[in-house]
Parts: C-alpha cells; sequence; structure tokens
C-alpha cells in the first residue's frame, strides 16, 4: 500500500480542473519541495498537505531568512486525581491535566513555539487528539519531532524563554530540573532556556487552581 509520503511525492497528472475543485499544487511549490527534499514523517507530511493545500499553488519560495521568531501558548484544566507533568517532570499534587495525551502543558506549548517559527500546522495538527496513538502519549515524542524538524530545516535553537501561568504547586522547588530535562529535549546549552513561573492572584479558572497554562517564545537561527 501506497504511503502518505510517496501519495504526496507522486507527479501530479495534467487535467483540467473540474469546476468548484481545490487547486492541486504544482511539483514546484514550497511546500511539495519541502515534503519531497525533507521526507518528514507521513504524520506531519499530511498535516502539512492539509494546512497548505488551497493556496499553495501561488505561494512564493519561501525566503531563507537568517532567523526565525515563534510563539506558543497552551492550557490545560485540572482534575483531580491525574498526574500533573510540567516539562517531563511528574509535579506532586493533587489535580492533573485533563487531556489527550499526558498533557504537559509546557512541552506542548514549546512544540507549537518551534512550529509556528518554521511556518509548519501546530501540534494539534499534526498529533490530533482525536488519534488514538497520541492517547496517553509521552510528550518528549511531540518534542524530539519538532527538533528534527528544526534541524532539517537548517536551524537551530537560539534562545527559549518561557513562562508557567498556575496557583498551585509552587514550581520553585522543581524549577532547574524542569530546566534541565527541557534542555536535554532540545540539545540546548542552560544558558539560552530560560524558565519563570507566575501566580495569576486568584483570578479566573487559572487563579483558582482549576487550570494551567504556558507561553513560549523561541529565536530560531540559520546554522
Amino acid at each position: 500500500m501506497a504511503t502518505a509520503s510517496s501519495l504526496f511525492l507522486a507527479s501530479p497528472v495534467a487535467t483540467a480542473p473540474r469546476a468548484g475543485a481545490r487547486p492541486t499544487p504544482s511539483a514546484a511549490s514550497p511546500v511539495l519541495r519541502y515534503l519531497r527534499l525533507r521526507r518528514p514523517s507521513p504524520v506531519v507530511a499530511a498535516a502539512v498537505q492539509a494546512e497548505h493545500q488551497p493556496a499553495v499553488a501561488a505561494a512564493p519560495k519561501p525566503p531563507a531568512l537568517p532567523f526565525r521568531v515563534g510563539h506558543g501558548f497552551d492550557l490545560h484544566r485540572l482534575e483531580p486525581d491525574l498526574p500533573l507533568i510540567i516539562g517531563g517532570i511528574n509535579i506532586p499534587h493533587d489535580r492533573g491535566c485533563d487531556a489527550h495525551s499526558d498533557g504537559d502543558v509546557l512541552l506542548h506549548c514549546v512544540v507549537d513555539a518551534i512550529l509556528g517559527a518554521l511556518g509548519l500546522p501546530d501540534i494539534g495538527q499534526i498529533f490530533p487528539d482525536s488519534d488514538p496513538r497520541w492517547k496517553g502519549a509521552d510528550s518528549s515524542v511531540f518534542m524530539k519531532e519538532a527538533v528534527k524538524l528544526m534541524h532539517e530545516a537548517g536551524y537551530e535553537l537560539g534562545n527559549l524563554d518561557a513562562t508557567l501561568i498556575l496557583q498551585k504547586p509552587k514550581i520553585s522547588p522543581f524549577k532547574e530540573t524542569i530546566r534541565s530535562n527541557l534542555c536535554g529535549l532540545l540539545g540546548a546549552d542552560p544558558s539560552v532556556v530560560n524558565l519563570k513561573a507566575k501566580t495569576h492572584e486568584k483570578v479566573d479558572s487559572l487563579g483558582e487552581n482549576r487550570s494551567i497554562a504556558a507561553h513560549t517564545v523561541v529565536l530560531l537561527m540559520r546554522k
């Protein structure tokens, strides 16, 4: 059976478009060139193809930028008797994230920041919660895929700044452990990875210990 990647790499047949049909991307389009040269996993290839299908025929060649900036955000509801995983570390707490995967709010927003900087679909499109493969999945799987895509695109991490927002528990006792694990997943020196934690002053679901959120900004530098 043909894989998703092989289907995308097949040469298009020149036929007249049907009325109302979506445009077929040309073989020289940047998206198909990316799929052909980088050969990403079928999951990523499918998400990229779906995201860019409507406008890909007219898309200009992307510039070889010296740097790229991406922002990621994630929020999860907290529920009793679930594990609280932050940055790959199990944090003792009476509540944890209700999510399809392990609900790691920090790793999810880091992944989205990297994907955003590369101009790729977000984590929810590449690893949808409708796919049983990701049920209870360790979010380090998503991180490794994002880092792989970053290097394949010719970039490396310049620096990363992340902010956790939660009322409880206090993160300070676990902060350096979380940061160290994050550096390991990114393959980055600790000097370029920063982690902050804030409460929400008892305002709304974040301040009432009913949810947890994170923001991340990344700077990617061309190798």
